[in-house]
């Protein structure tokens, strides 16, 4: 499809530059898009200032059929938006033609997740024959078994955790409470490190924090990033991984494993529903890559 250009679009794009002082860099994928849509109208008979909602809904049509991704296509949209408007204002168009015009959905990305060999390796890695080991081993069994976001690990106080229920306290966005269950593999590791490590990390220092640092103070989310990354080294754990890696981990084995939603959800501590479905997806296609693999037919 080739690119048209159109007097229009140079006075739009100056007004831009004048009024919002944007950076040439986007003002020039705007002039790009808009010369691209300007040829595709051209190839259908239409003129740029002379079109309605039906011509760009047609157009966005056959970019979905063109396999064009939302992302540019969305951009694409933001820059008719504004160049209709600017029209509108100067006289040029009576109507606005990309009114009730919907933005194509940009799916959200899909966070990383580890395969449970993966987190098993990852997990093991820490020395916990030295107590700096034995607090790394325990932190990352409670992460992966509370699905607790890095900050809330870190935060968690002696006083969170109640061994004899077996349950935790956390503390999420907004300061809101739930009660996370620890899960057997958790507490033994847990009550060893309680036994045998973190009063040799305190040296009698005074530290409510369950995991001090070596300071024997309350461990920052950066330390703890650097922990783990240097355990996956160990683990030989090559994909990228972020801090909320086993977070993921977490809520998409238990999806694997027949959880529902709404329960992950209340682990997770999510406020909205649709903030946890994203996992339902790294399921979906875990189920499919099982199924390709192992299924006579797949």
């Amino acid at each position: 499809m080739p690119a048209r250009e159109h007097p229009l679009i140079d006075r739009f794009l100056d007004s831009l530059w004048l009024e919002k002082g944007l950076a040439d860099n986007t003002r020039e994928s705007y002039r790009s898009d808009l010369a691209l849509f300007n040829g595709w109208l051209a190839e259908h008979g239409l003129e740029l200032p002379a079109i309605g909602r039906e011509a760009i809904l047609d157009h966005l049509a056959w970019r979905l059929e063109n396999g064009y991704k939302a992302r540019s296509t969305a951009r694409l949209l933001s820059g008719l938006r504004g160049f209709y408007r600017y029209l509108l204002r100067e006289g040029e168009i009576a109507i606005d033609p990309t009114l009730r015009v919907e933005l194509p959905h940009i799916g959200r990305p899909l966070p990383k997740a580890l395969s449970e060999a993966d987190v098993e390796a990852l997990l093991a890695a820490p020395e916990v024959d030295e107590p700096l080991g034995l607090r790394d081993r325990a932190m990352l069994e409670v992460l992966y078994a509370c699905g607790l976001r890095v900050s809330e690990l870190v935060g968690l106080s002696l006083e969170q955790v109640s061994l004899r229920q077996g349950v935790l306290r956390a503390f999420g966005k907004g300061s809101k409470e739930r009660l996370v269950p620890l899960g057997e593999e958790a507490m033994v590791w847990l009550e060893r490190y309680l036994g045998e490590a973190r009063d040799v990390l305190l040296a009698g220092r005074p530290c409510d924090a369950l995991f001090p640092s070596q300071r024997g103070e309350q461990m920052t989310r950066q330390t703890f990033w650097y922990r783990i990354k240097l355990h996956a080294r160990t683990a030989g754990i090559a994909k990228a991984i972020s801090p909320h890696t086993l977070r993921h981990a977490f809520a998409t084995h238990l999806l694997n494993h027949g959880a529902d939603l709404r329960s992950v959800q209340m682990l997770l501590g999510h406020s909205d529903l649709s903030t946890t479905q994203i996992y339902t997806h790294i399921a979906r296609a875990r189920l499919q890559e099982l199924h390709a693999a192992h299924h006579p037919r797949g």
